[in-house]
């Protein structure tokens, strides 16, 4: 049995702030194959989650420590819905259905969710990041990299969420 406390807690969060995403993730599933992914996410202000959508994965997020804030969006990449994950707040957790544009933004430094998806772990391809669906919204080369006429990204190289 793994203990979720707060010595994992800390140290996910070093990991984070030395992170050059601002974030980290610990897995608790063995590996990227298994049929269900949970992880802790620490997360940093400052870190970038694009909009994204798993075309086939629910996807749940519940706040163990700080204030997250989770968007939906629609196809053109306006706000449907915004809700803080806070525990002062109260609200503790959102379950995202499938094929859902979503994303989220870290408030509070030493944030951390516990996050619940389907496996096994697939690469984003570009359709996947609103951004490039629209094109309404610029990308960072470190975000996306085309690498052929597929619309792929390279291989072990997809952009981790």
């Amino acid at each position: 049995m793994k203990q979720i406390d707060k010595e994992l807690l800390e140290s996910v969060i070093s990991e984070a702030r030395k992170s050059p995403r601002l974030r980290k993730n610990y897995n608790f599933h063995q590996s990227l194959d298994d049929k269900c992914h949970r992880f802790l996410n620490a997360l940093e202000v400052g870190t970038e989650v694009p909009i994204h959508h798993h075309v086939t994965k629910d996807e749940t997020f519940i706040v163990l420590k700080g204030r997250v804030r989770v968007n939906t969006y629609n196809d053109q990449g306006e706000v449907l819905e915004s809700t803080v994950l806070s525990h002062e707040d109260g609200i503790y957790g959102v379950d995202i259905p499938k094929n859902t544009w979503h994303n989220v933004e870290c408030l509070e430094t030493g944030s951390v969710i516990f996050e619940v998806k389907e496996g096994p772990f697939v690469e984003h391809e570009i359709d996947g990041i609103l951004e490039v669906k629209t094109k309404s919204l610029p990308l960072r080369s470190e975000q996306v990299e085309v690498c052929d006429k597929k619309r792929r990204l390279p291989a072990g190289e997809g952009v981790r969420l």
